[in-house]
């Protein structure tokens, strides 16, 4: 049995990128545990103390539980209404993509995403205050529009790599349209769903300047707004900031760990196609 050889320069660059992700997650743990005392002294040192009433203070500074559930609305809602109404718009241009109006729809989505944001920010801010949409469903209803471009793309691809003869023999049995959709690609598209579903959830989840931007209801705010609260004139309670920051990130770290190994099936899936 031949002994396989070890890639060294393969590893070492496997290396050097986890301690570029592990190292500043270090930090953000110890500065969060941290008094402001101890951070002054130094940043990569540990600390002293384990200081859980840092996060205490975080979640009574932020109302944390208003702005976590303001989140979690906008984010659920998003990635649901993404991911039926994306499908169904990349389902009709990929079976279609012989007509000249789907194909040129479809260029039409895919050129949005070389569209910088800041281009249309200001008129967006115009037209959402004289439509009455700057609020979250105003919110949620930009997400899933912005979200199309690059939802659509993907979806379109993985839809014309599924065989024609698995609706064509499902017309046969009866199906309609709509029924051949839901019955027959829908389910087929799960792997796609996830990441689709992933990618709108860190989104939705994790923006700052679209709900700065859109919302006018202090009320409405959603976790990175809130957050914002720790940056004054004169300096930045970071101790504070960072058990705020840990406190938000980690219902997206459980959200990926439970759905990675469908998004890793979507890869392996679209690979054998």
């Amino acid at each position: 049995m031949l002994k396989q050889k070890t890639n060294w320069p393969v590893t070492i660059l496997i290396a050097l990128g986890s301690l570029f992700i592990l190292i500043p997650l270090y930090i953000a743990v110890s500065i969060a545990l941290k008094t402001p005392d101890e951070m002054a002294k130094s940043v990569f040192s540990l600390p002293t103390g384990l200081h859980f009433e840092n996060f205490t203070r975080a979640i009574e500074a932020t109302n944390f539980f208003a702005a976590f559930k303001n989140s979690a609305v906008i984010t659920v809602v998003t990635v649901v209404f993404t991911i039926l109404t994306n499908s169904m718009v990349a389902y009709a241009i990929a079976r279609n993509m012989h007509k000249k109006f789907f194909k040129g729809l479809y260029y039409y989505f895919v050129s949005a995403m070389f569209i910088p944001f800041p281009i249309i920010m200001l008129p967006l801010v115009k037209q959402t205050s004289l439509l009455n949409m700057d609020n979250q469903g105003g919110l949620i209803f930009l997400y899933i529009v912005y979200g199309a471009a690059l939802n659509i793309f993907i979806y379109t691809g993985y839809i014309r790599s599924i065989p024609k003869e698995l609706e064509e023999a499902a017309i046969v049995d009866g199906c309609s349209t709509w029924g051949v959709f839901w019955k027959v690609i829908f389910p087929l598209l799960t792997p796609i769903n996830a990441t689709v579903g992933i990618l709108t959830c860190l989104w939705a989840w994790n923006d700052f300047m679209l709900p700065l931007i859109i919302l006018n209801d202090p009320a409405d705010a959603t976790l990175p707004l809130v957050q914002y609260i720790f940056q004054s004139q004169f300096g930045t309670d970071f101790n504070l900031a960072f058990a705020s920051y840990l406190l938000a990130l980690s219902p997206m770290v459980i959200v990926y760990i439970f759905a990675q190994k469908w998004v890793i099936g979507g890869v392996v899936k679209g690979a054998i196609k």
